[in-house]
Parts: structure tokens; C-alpha cells; sequence
């Protein structure tokens, strides 16, 4: 089984081709240039690099949401492009799911963390239990202390990934009671490696889609949708 993933849900953009439990190519850039800039060429060089022919692969991964949504975006018409062109199937993987299985098999609870700003977080609990990944907590967007007293009521170590640590660093670190730390370098940011190995295991579920079907997993509203709402109902109190 052979997986092409795309991931270009924050900062990141990562690119990988993975055929059943070896990873041919990842290449992934944080920097700081539009994923609209780096995600084709990326792509190219990844597919180049390896002599891949893309009629040969079984299918198209993307991480779906949440993050960015300009960056959902292109992740997603991207994807939708490819499976539209090739004929092949979508396997849709959640961000923070994809994020956690970078750090397979630890030990208590894994809280990737992305920062969606006002003070909000998207997050999700995972753990690993018997060579599997479990969701303790599915995706959301929640407030950072609260994400932070949820994992204390949990009890168990933490390990943090996300561009959400630098940003809400001193709140974690006064908020948690539980033992804590941060995921090294390697393993805390979005990569397309993660998503198409995660990816993998959904194809033997049936965990497919079409093209067409594919829509990315926001949690929220955009930031033009909200002030277009508190616009509306600042004129609706008015008058």
C-alpha cells in the first residue's frame, strides 16, 4: 500500500510518500512563506526525488483540521486536485491525531497544542495502549487553562507538542499539576510522515472518501466569520 500525505494545517508544510511501513520521502519546511508558495513545489521535488510515478500510489492523505484555514484550504484542494486527477481515494486525518502519532508509544497522555489565538487551543488527548493509539479527548478548541486543568483531573504525565507550547509556555507551567514536558524538536510540529502512517491504519478500517466528499474540519469559525457575526448583533442591539 502506498500513501501519498499532505499536512498544511499551521505553519508547517510537510510532504511525504509512505509504502506500507517505510517512509520513501518527507520533506517538511517551517518557515516562513504561504503553504500556496511550497506545498506543489514540495510535492514535485518529493516525487521527483524518488522516481515516483503518482497513477502508482493507493491513495491521497491529508490532515484535515483543525488549524489554519487558509492553510486547510490548500492542503485540501490540493488533495481534492490529485484524487479528482488520479482517481484515487482520500483518507482524511485529524491534525492532532496526526500530531500525537508522532510520539508513538509514550507513556501517559500525549496534548499536541495549536495555537488558535484569543487565548484558545486546538487540542485532543491521546494515549497508546496495547502497539494502538486511543483518543482519551477528541479534537476541540478550548481555553488553554482549561485544557490545562482537564489534564490535571486526568492524573496521568503529559507530554505537550504544537506551536501552541512557545505561545502559552508560562501558562502551562503555571497551571499544571500533573508531571509535564515538551516534545523535542523532531517530533513537535506537524509532519506529513505521521499522517500517512496514521493514514495506513485507517485504510484497513475503511476509513476512505472520495474527492468529493472531502471537506476540511474547521472547530470554528473563521475570523471574518466571527467579527461578521459580532458586527451583526452589535446592529441588531442597536437598534
Amino acid at each position: 500500500m502506498k500513501i501519498l500525505a499532505l499536512d498544511s494545517s499551521g505553519m508547517v508544510a510537510s510532504v511525504a510518500v509512505a509504502e506500507d511501513d517505510v517512509l520513501l520521502a518527507e520533506y517538511t519546511v517551517n518557515y516562513k512563506k504561504t503553504h500556496s508558495q511550497t506545498l506543489l513545489p514540495m510535492l514535485d521535488a518529493a516525487v521527483q526525488m524518488i522516481q515516483l510515478k503518482l497513477e502508482t500510489i493507493d491513495a491521497i492523505a491529508v490532515a484535515c483540521g483543525p488549524g489554519s484555514f487558509t492553510g486547510l484550504r490548500i492542503g485540501s484542494a490540493t488533495a481534492k486536485g490529485l484524487g479528482l486527477a488520479l482517481d484515487k481515494p482520500l483518507v482524511a486525518v485529524p491534525t492532532t491525531q496526526a500530531m500525537a502519532y508522532s510520539l508513538y508509544g509514550a507513556s501517559g497522555v500525549v496534548c499536541p497544542l495549536m495555537d488558535a489565538r484569543r487565548q484558545q487551543v486546538y487540542t485532543g488527548f491521546y494515549g497508546f495502549t496495547g502497539g494502538r493509539m486511543e483518543v482519551l479527548r477528541d479534537q476541540m478548541a478550548a481555553d488553554i487553562r482549561e485544557v490545562a486543568g482537564m489534564l490535571n483531573e486526568m492524573g496521568q504525565p503529559v507530554i505537550f507538542s504544537g506551536d501552541g507550547v512557545p505561545v502559552y509556555r508560562d501558562v502551562i507551567q503555571a497551571e499544571m499539576t500533573v508531571p509535564f514536558c515538551f516534545a523535542p524538536a523532531h517530533v513537535n510540529r506537524q509532519r506529513a510522515g505521521a499522517v500517512a502512517a496514521l493514514a495506513m491504519e485507517y485504510m484497513k478500517e475503511g476509513r476512505i472518501q472520495t474527492a468529493g466528499e472531502h471537506k476540511p474540519e474547521y472547530l470554528r469559525l473563521s475570523q471574518a466569520e466571527r467579527e461578521r457575526r459580532e458586527r451583526l448583533a452589535r446592529e441588531a442591539g442597536a437598534s
